[in-house]
């Protein structure tokens, strides 16, 4: 009589269309999804022109820390999932194969990127269709520099991992064409971009449709998280050296 087969040696049934649906509906609500309901409650609560909208909250050291962590969980649960359906994180472009390449496009990417949206930022200030952001934490503090670096990681890896790499596979899965799938990834990020108001809107949804059809032609996700934390870092280099010289400032 044979032995009866471990789990480990079997292969993971494909997960229903129901089933993928749930799951990145409670992923997304746990995540960016709520990002862009409080964001879309914040454009309509609160004048554009003039105003100033801090990107990091106003809080102390130990909080900014927990704050980092726990933002992280979203993608700790996204890694999770597609480990456990027998996916991979490859699945996703999340596999770690080819870092110096990876890391060589997404500099490429961000610059870019880097100079169409310093020009999409400071044209909407001036218009008084954005709100003046600030992306740094809270100035004077020893740990400024590595909480602005923390922010930046756990913004590139929760928005690229999530929005890119994630749903845009979860949407081709839905038998959603590419055009589909780009698409709403690239209005989700503008979305929830909406508290900065409608430059910052309209510049994500751009950098959505770019960053999306990247990924559905390499299948990397590293590469836009590598261009995302590069261009959240020089936001907030750009702010600290010339902060006194912005409009809105």
């Amino acid at each position: 009589m044979a032995a009866p087969s471990r789990s480990s040696d079997r292969t993971p049934a494909p997960l229903s269309q129901r089933t993928l649906l749930e799951e990145v509906l409670v992923v997304l609500s746990l995540s960016l999804l709520a990002s862009a309901v409080y964001a879309i409650i914040s454009l309509t609560a609160a004048p554009l022109k003039g105003a100033t909208v801090y990107v990091v909250p106003r809080v102390g050291f130990p909080t900014q820390i927990a704050n980092i962590v726990f933002g992280l969980a979203p993608v700790w649960l996204v890694l999770y999932l597609v480990r456990r359906n027998g996916e991979g994180p490859a699945a996703i472009g999340m596999a770690w194969d080819r870092p110096r390449r990876d890391i060589a496009s997404g500099a490429v990417l961000f610059a870019v990127v880097a100079v169409a949206g310093i020009g999409v930022y400071l044209g909407s200030v001036a218009l008084g269709v954005n709100r003046f952001v600030v992306p740094v934490p809270p100035l004077g503090h020893w740990w400024t520099v590595p909480v602005l670096l923390l922010r930046a990681a756990e913004a590139a890896l929760t928005e690229e991992v999530i929005v890119v790499g994630y749903l845009i596979t979860r949407l081709q899965q839905f038998r959603l064409s590419t055009a589909g799938a780009v698409g709403l990834s690239a209005i989700l990020r503008g979305a929830y971009h909406l508290y900065q108001g409608w430059g910052g809107f309209a510049g994500n949804v751009a950098l959505g449709i770019l960053f999306g059809l990247i990924f559905v032609r390499t299948r990397r996700t590293w590469p836009i998280v590598i261009a995302h934390f590069l261009l959240d870092v020089g936001a907030g280099a750009g702010y600290l050296m010339f902060r006194d010289h912005l409009p809105g400032a």
